[in-house]
């Protein structure tokens, strides 16, 4: 079961990986701490200390058209800031 989807790399998660060495993913909805850390010590080869996960609910937005309005909504997602031990460090350019 692969729990983790992608790696987030925006400023914020790339400035907290370089100060604090905590990395940023995205992973399934129905993906316990447990889950994630056993799948990132698997993946990177690393030692995880914390995982905190946040849930994002859906967006939602209405659109006006020449049929109406017309209601959606985004899907949930999950991400997971996980926290390496001193010294570990996770490689995400490297494989580009």
């Amino acid at each position: 079961m692969n729990v983790i989807l992608k790696p987030i790399i925006t400023e914020k998660a790339t400035n907290d990986s370089e100060l604090r060495n905590r990395y940023t993913f995205l992973v399934k909805k129905n993906a316990n701490k447990v889950e994630i850390k056993n799948a990132v010590q698997e993946r990177y080869n690393v030692t995880v200390s914390k995982v905190r996960t946040q849930i994002y609910g859906p967006e939602r937005r209405t659109k006006y058209t020449k049929s109406g309005i017309q209601n959606s909504k985004s899907a949930v997602r999950k991400k997971a800031i996980v926290q390496l031990v001193e010294g570990d460090s996770i490689d995400f350019y490297n494989n580009l």
